[in-house]
């Protein structure tokens, strides 16, 4: 692990000295300059986590160098200031201009210590912020919702414009067709991603704690309320709001939604007190709202409200040309984890992935390609690899790559390889009692490769 950095600027050399040994002692990777300017050639190609900056010296002073740092990049560095007595007025006004702390000479090395600390960390937690901000931009950029198909490339385009807008989203599509993950997408791509992503499940909140879920509850509003509770929309305040399976919320609560949607504003259960927002709402669901409306299970307001801006996600099988590119993207998210420098999948494998219908969708895919390569004993996931479901029963028609309706000879070797090793897992299991340690030792294979095959045929 890299040592974190020290940038030591003073004019003292026995200041420089002492600061130096006590630091590289205490594990920091250190460097010392005797003026300003020196300091800020340093600066420059060595980048601290922290800096120790004397306020008094010669040519470019404290005050001087920390202007100047303030124009350049790296804003994470922390700037701890070294004053003499009597110069503390000094160092509480670079204070507000943004150093971190400051020290009075002589300093104790203890709280030096401590300073230096507590500063180092909140650089490093900082930048780790930062790198989890720019994976979440990159993990739901429009960039990794891959397709080719046309449908697709419609919903791509749809995306873009929406994310251009402030308007509310409706996403319309089956489980497991990502829903959420365009509903990000979205979000990621517009001007509010700074701003909080709050996911609310309708289907998963009791009737009677919807109000205070969504809008948050004053302490001793009711029985259980000891505390006060900020909700969703609160939460939301200058970011998204994603209002998943929408269609399940009931009647009451469609009315208290669409208050809030219009009004921009709320009181917390128990208060009286509105509390104004800007949140922007989008809502998916796998049900047929406007049959909803016409059944009198969904207010026609409301659906209305929401279907501002409408999306559709298609199912999988419906645009079946997206799945090699989606096995590819699977392949390279979950083969390091496993663990696997390189996994490759065959083309009979793929040919059957092609043909199923995948009732589950991308979610369904995603989980098969994980399990796949958790089994897979090669450097290619075959047939055999697959759950028993996606080859089990075949439509010969759907499959290219097979002659006259046949399946081919390694199909047909790899489906009874596989219904072999089931009745030989079976087999072990009963000679043990059910013991999984010695029916893996009786099979030759290890415990947790065993435990794979058990939840890759299903075996209980």
């Amino acid at each position: 692990m890299e040592k974190p950095r020290i940038l030591i600027i003073d004019d003292e050399a026995s200041i420089r000295s002492i600061l130096s040994a006590l630091l590289k002692k205490n594990g920091y990777n250190v460097e010392a300059a005797d003026s300003g300017e020196a300091g800020l050639d340093i600066y420059a190609h060595f980048k601290p986590e922290v800096i120790l900056l004397d306020l008094k010296m010669p040519g470019i002073d404290g005050m001087e160098v920390m202007e100047a740092l303030d124009r350049q990049l790296n804003a994470d560095c922390k700037t701890i200031i070294m004053t003499a007595h009597g110069e503390v007025r000094s160092a509480v006004e670079a204070m507000k201009k943004g150093a971190f702390d400051y020290l009075q000479k002589p300093f104790d090395n203890d709280e030096l210590l401590a300073i230096i600390s507590r500063a180092v960390e909140m650089v490093t937690l900082k930048r780790r912020v930062r790198e989890l901000e720019d994976q979440l931009e990159e993990t739901y950029s429009f960039e990794n919702i891959v397709g080719v198909s046309d449908k697709m490339k419609s919903t791509f385009a749809l995306m873009r414009k929406f994310a251009g807008t402030d308007g509310t989203v409706l996403v319309y599509g089956e489980s497991g067709t990502g829903k959420e993950l365009i509903v990000r997408a979205i979000h990621q791509a517009s001007n509010r991603k700074s701003g909080p992503f709050i996911v609310v499940n309708c289907g998963a909140i009791p009737s009677n704690l919807i109000e205070s879920e969504f809008f948050g509850h004053e302490a001793g509003s009711f029985t259980d309320a000891k505390e006060l509770r900020i909700g969703k929309f609160e939460s939301a305040d200058g970011g998204t709001l994603f209002l998943d399976e929408i269609g399940e919320l009931t009647l009451e609560a469609q009315v208290k939604l669409l208050r809030v949607i219009e009004e921009g504003s709320f009181s917390r259960v128990g208060g009286n007190e509105p509390i104004a927002v800007n949140v922007r709402v989008m809502a998916a669901t796998n049900r047929d709202l406007a049959k909803m409306v016409e059944e009198g299970k969904f207010r026609e307001d409301l659906y209305w409200r929401l279907n501002v801006l409408s999306l559709n996600i298609c199912p999988l099988r419906q645009r079946k040309e997206d799945i090699p590119l989606l096995v590819e993207q699977f392949l390279e998210r979950y083969a390091g984890p496993l663990g696997i420098e390189h996994q490759a999948i065959s083309e009979k494998a793929v040919q059957l992935l092609m043909a199923y219908e995948w009732p589950g969708n991308v979610r369904e895919l995603q989980n098969c390609i994980y399990s796949a390569i958790t089994i897979a004993g090669g450097p290619a996931i075959e047939p055999a690899d697959l759950p028993r479901r996606i080859y089990s029963k075949p439509e010969p028609s759907e499959i290219t790559g097979m002659v006259s309706g046949r399946i081919s000879l390694a199909e047909t070797a790899a489906q009874a390889t596989a219904q072999a090793e089931r009745e030989a897992i079976n087999k072990a299991l009963s000679e043990t009692s059910g013991n999984r340690e010695k029916a893996a030792e009786l099979l030759g294979i290890g415990r947790k490769t065993l435990y794979r095959k058990l939840r890759h045929y299903g075996i209980e």
